[in-house]
């Protein structure tokens, strides 16, 4: 469940970066936001993967 923790801090250190930027209109703000969201991507493969490999293995 650590992973899980991991991907739910991740969304929600974003969290005050998307209303700077959809509600502000904060330009900086939609860069941090598109960093962490390739950094969500990131975490996510690497979980699919790990699950794959722990399916294949049991």
């Amino acid at each position: 469940m650590s992973r899980f923790s991991e991907v739910k801090n991740l969304v929600m250190s974003l969290e005050g970066d998307f209303e700077k930027f959809y509600e502000k209109g904060n330009q900086a703000a939609g860069t941090r936001v598109r960093k962490g969201m390739q950094e969500l991507k990131n975490l996510a493969q690497e979980i699919r993967t790990e699950v794959q490999d722990k399916k294949n293995a049991g």
